[in-house]
């Protein structure tokens, strides 16, 4: 069996995120802690490290437009607690930038490797830049992976998040580059008179290019549960 697979985790997309219990700047926690709210669970590769400190600085910044999607940030790397907590203290120093959300300290390496944070290619002590987005229920529905030298574009995560709660109260899909306030995808037709109706639909509303593509605006309830964060 290959080693990186033998001590990794394979956390895949769809599946339930594997529970953990870890000290943490904010204290102990637990994944069902944040069981209601959607999770950014996301690992940077060390404490006093410039990319990573750009990153920290930037997901405080945004941590108000989280909070907004009922979502909670929380940081983990296999650095020591104390060692977290004299980096923020220095962050907040020297930038006036104070991180709200817990970083948890993985000394022992157990919540990275059953995440499959650790690239062993890549680093043995280290862990790369995952973000694991888990929804409301508990759920893995996306994860982006970055290199050490290449920090993370925020922007694109609240956006994921974004169009993740609109496909799911819509039940139906994004297209690509959707931000919200766009259409968003009809599902198919599962039979031929439904497609012939769709069909008709689209000549008379122009919202479609084929049975198969054709668009429509978030339902109003689904619009105002995501502008109140529910």
């Amino acid at each position: 069996m290959d080693y990186e697979i033998m001590m990794n985790g394979i956390v895949k997309i769809g599946q339930y995120a594997p529970e953990f219990e870890a000290m943490s700047t904010n204290g102990k926690i637990k994944l069902s802690d944040y069981k209601g709210k959607w999770v950014v669970l996301f690992s940077h590769p060390g404490d006093f490290t410039p990319v990573c400190t750009t990153e920290f600085i930037a997901f405080t910044q945004a941590n108000e437009y989280f909070k907004n999607l009922n979502t909670q940030l929380i940081g983990l790397s296999i650095d020591s607690n104390s060692s977290h907590l004299a980096w923020l203290y220095d962050i907040l120093q020297r930038t006036g930038v104070e991180v709200p959300f817990p970083v948890i300290a993985d000394r022992s390496g157990e919540i990275a490797r059953k995440y499959g944070m650790i690239a062993s290619n890549v680093s043995t002590t280290e862990t790369v830049r995952n973000v694991f987005i888990i929804d409301d229920k508990g759920v893995v529905r996306t994860i982006f992976i970055y290199p050490l030298n290449v920090g993370r574009w925020i922007p694109e995560i609240i956006r994921v998040i974004e169009a993740l709660q609109t496909a799911d109260c819509n039940k139906a899909s994004t297209p690509a580059n959707w931000i919200p306030g766009q259409p968003i995808i009809v599902p198919k037709p599962d039979t031929f008179s439904q497609l012939q109706e769709r069909n008709k639909e689209i000549e008379q509303n122009k919202n479609g290019v084929s049975w198969y593509l054709s668009f429509k605006q978030s339902e109003e309830e689904c619009t105002k549960q995501l502008e109140n964060g529910k």
